[in-house]
């Protein structure tokens, strides 16, 4: 191997950062000069950049091996690329290099669903048996799927042995297929809506919808009703990376983690993206480009109370919630075969924070010493020092 992934001490930073305070739309088109001006002086750009430079320049001194941007009103505080896409080639991550998004995926599954709703091609209220008859499990709505309050048994334990023993890669059809023909049907957890049950099963089983009523794969469905529409060009799935595309491997304690039995079931995982596409996408979910405002609110109001505490989810997106269970922040995080990732917002001060990485590093979920420098002061956040979600 012609680089050593344990040494921790040489810390490579790929020469990408963007300008600090450089405005997100000023590189598209001319801004009242003015104004950006203004937004820069208003939120502290200059100071908060170098602040939150800093802390990722620690991170990587700790391992972070990724991406970074961090974007405030407008306007990007930092974006930055460090370490290397590929070790055994020294190939270094660079902004165009996408990365394995893992269950921030999910994030565009419930879009995908909510748009698709609004359209009138399906209702959430219907059950997956409305559009798979012969699945075996009644009463599972597509609300409960979103909001992980199916009860369905988890796939990836469910199928292991077969899939691993017939050497499939199975597709979402396929899985869907497998529950609908196995005899006995596998033992569900709990009845749909008893509580809240985070599970992969959940969203493979909604992109399966998606292709069902789109009449397109999952992965076409996104490039030309997301991906295209928003200009996020550096943007795939795991079953459309272009061979001739530089791209990323996963990495954990010290190997590169080869291909996944359950690669290619999406919606759960397997989107790969950039931090600059996601910044895209971001900015897409505040301007009503995919899903109006009505359904954004219902995609980020909690959806279960059996456990009362800070943290709750919507659909499809993670939600720290305040003392009164009203949404303070949205966000994701990921983990998947070497990857781990985080994108994390706050509408009301209009940020948002996005680190993808392609060595595992659980000091990606570290984001508060982040939240606070863009609070600046003026309001304390609830947040943890590590958010992960276990």
């Amino acid at each position: 191997m012609r680089f050593v992934i344990g040494l921790v001490s040489l810390v490579f930073c790929y020469a990408c950062k963007g300008e600090l305070g450089k405005s997100i739309k000023e590189e598209n088109e001319p801004k009242n000069q003015q104004r950006i001006d203004s937004i820069r002086f208003a939120i502290e750009a200059v100071s908060k950049s170098k602040l939150i430079e800093d802390v990722i320049n620690a991170k990587a001194v700790r391992g972070f091996n990724g991406s970074v941007l961090v974007a405030q009103s407008g306007i990007v505080l930092a974006d930055a690329t460090y370490g290397f896409a590929n070790f055994e080639d020294t190939v270094r991550n660079s902004k165009e290099i996408p990365f394995q998004l893992a269950s921030l995926s999910k994030t565009f599954t419930a879009i995908a669903i909510m748009k698709l709703a609004e359209e009138g091609k399906l209702s959430i209220d219907l059950t997956v048996k409305d559009y798979f008859p012969d699945f075996p499990y009644n009463g599972v709505t597509i609300r409960s799927l979103l909001s992980h309050r199916s009860g369905l048994p988890y796939y990836e334990y469910t199928f292991d042995q077969k899939a691993r023993k017939e050497k499939k890669y199975p597709t979402n059809q396929q899985l869907l297929d497998w529950f609908s023909k196995a005899s006995p049907s596998p033992q569900r957890l709990n009845l749909p809506d008893h509580y809240f049950s985070y599970n992969n099963t959940n969203f493979a089983v909604l992109a399966a919808i998606v292709e069902k009523v789109s009449k397109l794969h999952f992965s076409q469905f996104l490039s030309q009703k997301i991906f295209k529409p928003l200009g996020m060009n550096n943007s795939y799935t795991s079953i459309s990376l272009p061979d001739s595309l530089q791209r990323t491997y996963g990495y954990q304690n010290g190997k590169r983690i080869p291909f996944d039995i359950y690669d290619n079931i999406l919606g759960d995982k397997g989107i790969f993206s950039t931090t600059n596409d996601l910044l895209k996408w971001h900015e897409a979910l505040k301007s009503e480009k995919i899903i109006s405002k009505e359904s954004l609110r219902e995609v980020y109001t909690p959806r279960s109370f059996e456990h009362p505490g800070l943290r709750n989810y919507g659909y499809g997106f993670r939600l720290w919630v305040n003392d009164k269970q009203q949404t303070d922040y949205i966000y994701h995080t990921g983990w998947w075969k070497g990857y781990n990732c985080i994108m994390f917002f706050d509408l009301r001060e209009d940020f948002v924070i996005i680190l993808l990485s392609n060595r595992y590093n659980k000091d990606v979920y570290n984001i508060k010493e982040i939240i606070n420098i863009l609070h600046d002061g003026k309001r304390s956040t609830s947040v943890e020092e590590n958010i992960l979600d276990e």
